[in-house]
């Protein structure tokens, strides 16, 4: 098997984990998770630079953080399936105590967890503050995050879009996922950002686009672009033009499943719809 159709097979298993999750509690964001599945598996599987066991400082390794915590379906499973924890553990999402929240905590140590991210706006901030300490401590490994498309109406993350272009912070890529939709409608419905693209460059970005933001390959290509462009004075942003839903065809190109989960027949279809696995938890 090619390492294409390895990571393809492995995307595929991601999304089951991600509806059975959801669907067990009746609780949880299987779009925006359906939506990220390829990225998350590629970054996780061909990226980044971790060590494992996992240490919280990060230190000789690349770090990532999770902005739109709300999407921690595909968050959990990649890093279970990766070896962070347990796969089995998947089975206590969103429990009382669990180490597995709705949105992403750190006071129970979930390994590959650094912040708390229910809170939207926040996570750029938080990834511009690792990127100056790597360069601080002399670091070269680089810090990776990820935003929604929606989230970017909160006005911190211009603020820290600023200020990461004005202190040269080059070791930084930071993922927009860039699907146009938002618990309450299309982003440009709820509202419009004009032209992102545009917007990112003139406040001093590199920008990358990935038209194919459920495509492997693409994904695979259009972050080694974004890696060959750290270290020259800029940080990079790179633009993933994904479907929310993606891999289950009723939950595809709506903000209906932003927030909501499948019953049982729904459950049953989407399986249907993803066979390929490596094996349920």
């Amino acid at each position: 098997m090619s390492n294409t159709a390895a990571l393809q097979v492995f995307t595929t298993q991601v999304r089951r984990d991600i509806l059975r999750m959801v669907h067990r509690v009746n609780s949880g964001h299987p779009g925006g998770s359906l939506g990220c599945a390829e990225f998350f598996v590629v970054l996780y599987q061909s990226i980044l630079k971790q060590k494992l066991p996992f240490q919280m400082d990060g230190e000789g390794e690349d770090l990532f953080f999770l902005s739109n915590g709300h999407i921690s379906p595909v968050f959990y499973s990649v890093l279970a399936r990766s070896g962070y924890f347990p796969v089995e553990e998947l089975n206590t999402f969103r429990h009382l105590n669990s180490r597995l929240q709705g949105h992403p905590t750190t006071h129970e140590g979930l390994p590959g967890v650094r912040i708390a991210s229910g809170s939207l706006g926040q996570g750029l901030s938080v990834a511009i503050g690792a990127a100056l300490a790597k360069k601080l401590n002399g670091d070269k490994h680089l810090v990776y995050s990820l935003h929604g498309d929606g989230e970017l109406q909160e006005g911190q993350n211009w603020e820290a879009l600023m200020y990461a272009s004005g202190k040269k912070v080059d070791n930084l890529i930071a993922t927009i996922d860039y699907n146009g939709q938002q618990i309450d409608g299309s982003t440009d419905d709820v509202l419009p950002m004009g032209d992102l693209k545009a917007k990112l460059s003139a406040f001093g970005w590199e920008v990358v686009d990935i038209l194919k933001g459920n495509d492997v390959e693409a994904i695979l290509s259009g972050m080694s672009e974004a890696k060959s462009k750290t270290g020259k004075g800029k940080p990079v942003a790179v633009m993933l033009h994904t479907v929310m839903g993606n891999g289950v065809d009723f939950m595809m190109h709506t903000h209906a499943w932003h927030g909501k989960a499948p019953n049982d027949d729904q459950l049953a279809i989407g399986l249907s719809q993803n066979e390929v696995t490596l094996g349920d938890y």
